[in-house]
């Protein structure tokens, strides 16, 4: 098992929540922790924000948390290499 960041630019937060909170529980096991930050408006929440994933997995099964991801749209996902 390697360990990877995943992080998620999600636009459209209230269209979107569901589905990706739906798609992190499918792939609970594999998320080590999860950090969730939002833009802050000066009147409202913004309508964006940014998910950080610690993945511990294999390399497959890390890309298929992304493809699920990245099948929402509205939703940026990027590996963090630090190699």
């Amino acid at each position: 098992m390697d360990y990877a960041l995943l992080v998620l630019r999600i636009n459209y937060r209230e269209d979107t929540a569901l589905e990706i909170q739906k798609i992190l529980t499918a792939h609970g096991c594999k998320i080590m922790t999860r950090l969730g930050l939002h833009d802050h408006g000066s009147a409202t929440c913004s309508p964006c924000g940014t998910i950080i994933l610690q993945l511990s997995c294999s390399s497959e099964e890390r890309k298929a948390v992304e493809a699920d991801i990245l099948k929402i749209g509205g939703v940026k996902a990027r590996f963090v290499d630090f190699d």
